[in-house]
């Protein structure tokens, strides 16, 4: 029997799962038109292309802020598994940062983060930690590999995803996925010109993750 003096213990609501469907079904469809049609689309247009009704949207993020935030944490987290996967790989270390880039491309990591920097608080903790998180992780790939030997070791972490995000966007007149037909080839272009040894002098110095944050 209860105390009576002893305070009733209250179990926190799990989501129902067809709230969790309704919610990753909004991230992904916001995903997408973020990196088709930047960062100022409608939330309505999101909600149609996620198959739910508007309130179901603002249910889930009360303003466009919480959603966008959400969307980078969302396509952050899941390029730093593939970093982690790449580290757990136990065969040719450049070949596994090589996989890592080619995912970071089609997850559009580095195309969306930029063209939707100035749309919320960037010292966000969550954001903070999914950063921090994953610049870790891509650095240690990118380590392993100079360490091997078979990464030129005058290039950092800021050289590796500046390029992909260039290379991941769409060239300027053309739809988004048609142009995906020549990112991974453009990529392994990239990607032989780290290789070491290196067969030129870089001018400059390695960009930094540092450099970026400044810049």
């Amino acid at each position: 029997m209860q105390s009576a003096t002893a305070p009733a213990q209250r179990k926190v609501p799990r989501p129902r799962a067809d709230a969790l469907r309704n919610r990753e079904r909004i991230v992904t469809a916001a995903r997408e038109m973020f990196v088709e049609l930047g960062p100022d689309v409608p939330l309505d247009d999101i909600a149609r292309r996620a198959g739910v009704g508007n309130a179901t949207v603002y249910r889930h993020f009360p303003d466009r802020e919480a959603l966008v935030r959400e969307v980078v944490c969302f396509v952050l987290d899941r390029t730093a598994e593939a970093a982690a996967e790449a580290l757990a790989e136990t065969g040719d270390a450049f070949g596994a940062l090589e996989r890592f880039v080619h995912v970071a491309a089609d997850e559009r990591v580095s195309a969306l983060c930029p063209m939707i920097a100035g749309a919320f608080d960037q010292s966000h903790p969550d954001l903070v930690a999914t950063r921090m998180r994953f610049e870790q992780l891509v650095d240690e790939v990118m380590e392993r590999a100079r360490q091997a030997g078979q990464l030129r070791d005058d290039v950092g972490y800021g050289d590796l995803m500046v390029a992909v995000a260039q290379l991941s966007r769409p060239p300027a007149g053309t739809a988004c996925l048609s142009a995906d037909r020549f990112l991974h080839r453009h990529l392994q272009l990239f990607l032989d010109g780290l290789r070491a040894p290196a067969r030129s002098v870089l001018p400059g110095a390695a960009v930094t993750m540092e450099d970026l944050r400044q810049a």
